[in-house]
């Protein structure tokens, strides 16, 4: 609602040009044509005295926002009044003009003082503004803020700010000597960037007038990061398996640890800690993936427990471990070990004699170590297990050297793998002699031809005996067993060489005193005791023509011829005589 005010001044002057002075105060923002006062009542002016002195506004060069309306004898609105484009910030704000009348000339002052509406809220020149601000900042720390603009004036203008939230900030603001008012935010609480990383703040103006109007801004804070916080394992433990064949450069796990820092303050450097396995394997600094480097064997190393380091750029470690269970492979062919054997045996041993102990030693485990043993293509001997990875070799049946006197035993081993793999060793095995055979004669019965008259010492034949056995027990002698032919040893006819078996004629023999004659010839061995068998020879005289005829009828006597009577008339056949 218009408040209207006043003020006549009347002034008698000598001269009498100036005749008064009134002054009005209108809120801004009147609309045209709004009556601001009935100036002609105010001067104690009439009507006809404006029309006839033709009341006019003088404004000199500033624009005109007041018009006279000579009719009424009122000022009214002439165009739309922003204290703010008129004033600014002055207080108070008063447009100054004067009413000329002429006939006689006079002029009036006229002061319209323009009062503030809260038709202005506070502003921000920037509608969002950042801040960067460090985590390990101190509480009490302060950061100047952008202050908020209100073109009002009074209790229509700036009046106080709040911010929102106020976890970790809070706002200090001073009034200062020119009236504005100075804001800081202050830090009351410890920032945690792993907690939060951006702070979203809302910083709004508030002004005293009614009703109420606000500005706002923005304020983001980038919590920057300091390194309070040390990379962290993922896990303590890590468990993996690797085969004993893999090529370096496998992959054998990944591991994780995480940091709640940013930038390099949480850039993770993975490390294997030095150890005595340590160049077996290797990890990527960058991604932690852990790969083998060298060549592992089972057999010699079944577990590995490597110890990783990890560190950020800020110097902060933690430390977890890798057990890497490397896994059998069937690599390793069984190992043959000979404990003991026999190189020579003897041919009349026993059944189930053991000839070898062997020892079956595989690396690899479970199946891959589990071995079984067989012979190849042998009768005469059986292998058998005695206890965990020992065999022997045993007799099957009796042994005959003469029928093999010497044996290559091929023991072969072979585990339970995928593929299979196997060792082979071959035994040689000599079988020693005993005396178990007796000569034999090449001939059950020999006969044998000599002439008469022979010179004595001559070679008759010879028998040959053999003996299977060998060495000494195979070693034959000949020897005459003791006999008589028409009651004369046997032995001053003939003689039998004991090495070779030649037959030799003792004498000279005579057809017409013995034709024939038989005795028996022994072969008997080396061994001991020996053994020995025999043959009858039969020696068969041939007659020589050493002996001239005999006439025994007639008796002849002397030289003289024996003379016979035929009579004269004896037939053809008659016997003479017998001779």
């Amino acid at each position: 609602m218009m408040r209207l005010q006043v003020l006549l001044f009347f002034s008698l002057l000598c001269l009498g040009v100036l005749r008064g002075q009134v002054s009005y105060s209108v809120p801004e923002e009147m609309k045209k044509g709004s009556v601001i006062g009935n100036i002609a009542h105010d001067l104690g002016l009439g009507v006809d005295r404006l029309k006839s002195g033709k009341a006019r506004i003088y404004t000199g060069n500033s624009e005109e926002y007041v018009e006279l309306h000579r009719e009424r004898g009122v000022l009214i609105i002439k165009g739309r009044i922003d204290r703010e484009t008129v004033c600014g910030q002055t207080v108070p704000c008063a447009l100054h003009f004067q009413m000329i009348l002429e006939n006689p000339m006079e002029f009036y002052t006229v002061t319209v003082e323009i009062t503030d509406i809260n038709d202005n809220p506070p502003t921000f020149e920037r509608g969002e503004i950042k801040y960067e601000v460090s985590e390990s900042a101190l509480t009490g720390a302060r950061y100047v803020l952008e202050k908020a603009i209100d073109d009002d004036v009074g209790v229509n203008g700036l009046s106080s700010y709040t911010l929102k939230p106020s976890d970790n900030f809070g706002l200090k603001t001073t009034s200062r000597v020119d009236g504005t008012k100075h804001v800081e935010m202050v830090l009351q609480k410890p920032l945690d960037r792993e907690e939060n990383e951006y702070l979203y703040l809302t910083l709004t103006a508030l002004d005293g007038g009614e009703p109420q109007l606000t500005g706002t801004m923005q304020i983001i804070i980038t919590v920057l990061d300091v390194n309070d916080n040390p990379p962290v394992c993922s896990k303590p433990e890590y468990k993996a398996s690797v085969a004993e064949n893999a090529p370096a450069g496998t992959v054998i796990t990944t591991v994780k640890a995480s940091d709640k820092d940013k930038g390099t303050n949480g850039k993770i450097i993975y490390a294997i800690s030095k150890s005595a396995a340590s160049n077996l394997f290797q990890i990527n600094p960058d991604d932690g993936v852990l790969m083998l480097k060298g060549n592992i064997d089972y057999e010699k190393r079944r577990l590995y427990e490597l110890d990783i380091q990890v560190s950020d750029h800020g110097g902060l470690s933690d430390a977890c471990k890798v057990i890497v269970d490397v896994t059998d492979i069937n690599d390793n062919a069984p190992s043959i070990n000979v404990m003991s054997k026999s190189n020579a045996l003897s041919e009349n041993v026993r059944p189930g004699t053991v000839v070898t102990m062997l020892n079956i030693h595989d690396s690899d485990s479970n199946e891959n170590g589990r071995v079984m043993c067989f012979l190849s293509e042998t009768t005469a001997f059986s292998i058998k297990s005695s206890t965990n990875n020992f065999f022997t070799i045993v007799t099957v049946g009796e042994l005959d050297r003469e029928r093999a006197s010497e044996y290559n035993i091929t023991v072969t081993c072979s585990d339970e793998g995928v593929p299979s793999l196997s060792s082979s060793v071959t035994l040689t095995l000599q079988i020693s002699d005993v005396n178990d055979n007796a000569p034999v004669f090449e001939r059950s019965s020999y006969e044998a031809y000599i002439v008469e008259n022979n010179t004595p010492g001559l070679s008759i034949f010879t028998v040959k005996a053999t003996d299977a056995d060998w060495n000494q027990n195979a070693r034959v002698s000949y020897i005459l067993e003791d006999s008589s032919v028409n009651g004369v040893p046997v032995s001053s006819y003939v003689s039998v060489s004991a090495d070779s078996g030649v037959i030799h004629a003792v004498r000279s023999f005579d057809y017409e005193q013995i034709k024939d004659f038989q005795f028996r010839v022994k072969a008997q061995d080396g061994g001991s005791p020996p053994l020995s068998s025999n043959v009858t020879v039969k020696i068969l005289i041939q007659d020589q023509n050493d002996n001239p005829p005999q006439v025994l009828y007639p008796v002849q006597t002397g030289g003289s011829v024996v003379a016979e009577m035929v009579p004269r008339s004896a037939d053809v056949g008659y016997l003479v005589t017998k001779v």
